[in-house]
């Protein structure tokens, strides 16, 4: 059989994604450029972008190309070789570049772009919050946070009837197992089932937005009472300050006393213009003595020393970095903010999030030409540039009344390091810690005793699995082994869920709707499934993956993005 789905680098990311597809079931065929360990099966080794490997592969027949390399060039170079063999194949573009990503998607038909970092930080946001999220969902230009509740004998949910959770619009319930027998989560709902100790359901939950309401005073005290994080700031240009007043204060002083008949004031307007170069009342050293005349030389030859010093050390606080270290350390929150450590991808995905919903963040980043330092101080976040894993730092930051950190740089030691200076002087703090290897991971969560420890290749797989598996995908997430795909499909005059009930449809094909917009209106709830759905309706659902290939043999064109 002719496969449908190729994964083009086997990489740690492109290998799990593979590995993935094959356990839902798909026909998939990996292409590597080196032999993978332990799985010879549907692989092709050989050059990404030459036509030989990509023909080798199926590419003439296939309807999904998943690029998922780590260089963008490459990436690239394989879609338009892949495009020039088959015009008409679906590519999904693993891409660092964002902006980049959207212009393809725009351009191109067919072209699905995905960020690692951007699936993976929404994830990383939440379990600062608090949310021990498994996958994310984008509803109502929002993301929620999707996590799974075990019902244990002291839960509140444990006794509450399925259809009155249902009926909240602040949730979404997305998958029901039940501790005895099997039924699906819409059947629970209608047959008014409880839930009982032992059974798991997966949620998503509305996101809270917290609000920014700050006063101008209360922002100016901010100010002041940050002051001494940039003592050492300012302390050269205190001193060159000083010393360039100093030296206008003795030859001010000089001048008076030597010349009775010279004003104080002749005497400091001359003082200043001698010493900057500026010149006036030049006179006033004509006709002094000799000795007052070497003086006014020697004068000369230090304020220009002192005044030299005084404009490299101003410019290099305001046109250089310096100034906007002394804002950013102004504007360090006192208490209820986050540090992130790295501005890395995954880290400038992270504030954003963290941005979005009201929260405070700082930023802890040692790369003083780091690309995203804009991005950051665009949104008001205060960046402290520096090693994070020196206690100085993390007390500039103010650690001991923040929410919670997150460790994110791209490297595992670094992160773990910083993680350690954190716990040395908070042991009570929330961390979140990036780790790159699963399996390190979760030892390293073990051994170290932090709160989360989370790796962006296993929470951004599934998302491009199910994105191969078809249709712009608004949600996923895995439940023991089976991973779920949230998408909208529009209703058509011909599309055959057109006029049928959604409580009937779910009973022939598994999934469960989430919401329906119609005429102008969104239906969530009981009323949902009594709905018969109408052309021009877009119902939002979700189903298992290996459950879309229903879809698709009714509906191939119908899966559209939100």
């Amino acid at each position: 059989m002719k496969p449908r789905i190729i994964v083009c680098g086997l990489g740690r990311t492109g290998y799990q994604i593979f590995s993935l597809l094959k356990q839902q079931g798909a026909s998939v065929v990996g292409i590597s450029d080196r032999l993978v360990p332990g799985n010879c099966q549907d692989l092709i080794i050989g050059d990404f972008r030459a036509a030989a490997t990509l023909l080798a592969a199926g590419i003439q027949e296939a309807q999904t190309l998943v690029i998922t390399s780590s260089d963008d060039a490459l990436n690239l170079a394989i879609l338009t070789q892949a495009r020039v063999l088959n015009p008409r194949i679906r590519i999904i573009s693993r891409l660092f570049n964002n902006s980049l990503g959207d212009r393809l998607d725009q351009i191109l038909p067919n072209h699905v772009s995905l960020s690692v970092a951007a699936l993976a930080a929404p994830v990383f946001a939440f379990a600062a919050m608090g949310n021990q999220a498994i996958g994310q969902l984008r509803l109502f230009n929002q993301t929620w946070p999707i996590h799974e509740e075990y019902i244990h004998e002291s839960h509140p949910w444990n006794g509450c009837r399925l259809n009155e959770l249902w009926e909240d619009r602040s949730r979404m319930l997305i998958y029901y197992r039940p501790v005895q027998g099997q039924v699906s989560l819409v059947s629970a709902v209608v047959q008014g089932r409880t839930l009982q100790s032992g059974d798991r359901i997966i949620v998503g939950t509305q996101p809270n937005i917290r609000s920014r309401r700050g006063s101008w005073l209360r922002r100016l005290f901010k100010v002041l009472t940050n002051l001494r994080q940039f003592q050492h700031h300012g302390q050269p240009i205190l001193a060159g300050t000083l010393a360039l007043l100093l030296t206008i204060f003795i030859a001010t002083l000089t001048y008076v006393s030597v010349q009775l008949n010279t004003s104080i004031v002749d005497a400091l307007y001359f003082s200043v213009g001698m010493i900057t170069g500026a010149g006036g009342k030049e006179e006033v050293a004509e006709l002094a003595p000799d000795s007052i005349k070497i003086f006014t030389a020697v004068m000369m030859l230090v304020g220009a020393g002192v005044i030299g010093i005084c404009y490299a050390l101003l410019n290099d606080f305001i046109l250089g970095t310096r100034f906007n270290q002394f804002l950013d350390a102004a504007r360090v929150p006192s208490r209820h903010h986050y540090i992130v450590c790295g501005l890395g991808g995954i880290g400038v995905q992270i504030i954003n999030q963290l941005h979005s919903h009201g929260y405070d963040v700082v930023v802890i980043e040692p790369d003083t030409h780091n690309r995203f330092l804009g991005v950051a101080r665009s949104l008001g976040v205060p960046v402290i540039i520096g090693d994070a894993s020196l206690a100085t730092h993390l007390k500039a930051a103010n650690i001991h009344t923040a929410e919670a950190l997150l460790a994110v740089t791209s490297s595992d030691m670094t992160n773990v390091e910083i993680s350690l200076s954190a716990k040395a002087l908070t042991p009570n703090l929330p961390i979140v810690v990036r780790n790159h290897d699963p399996q390190f991971a979760r030892g390293v969560q073990q051994v170290f005793n932090f709160e989360v420890v989370l790796s962006p290749t296993e929470l951004a797989t599934p998302a491009f699995a199910a994105a191969a598996l078809g249709g712009r995908i608004l949600g996923n997430g895995m439940t023991g082994d089976t991973l779920w795909v949230a998408l909208a499909t529009t209703i058509t005059l011909k599309h055959p869920f057109c006029g049928r009930r959604v409580k009937d449809l779910t009973l022939d094909i598994e999934f469960v709707p989430l919401y329906i917009e119609t005429r102008n209106q969104k239906l969530h709830g009981l009323d949902l499934l009594e709905t018969a759905l109408a052309a021009g309706d877009v119902l939002y659902l979700t189903m298992p993956a290996s459950q879309l290939e229903q879809l698709w043999r009714v509906t191939p064109s119908q899966l559209l993005a939100s």
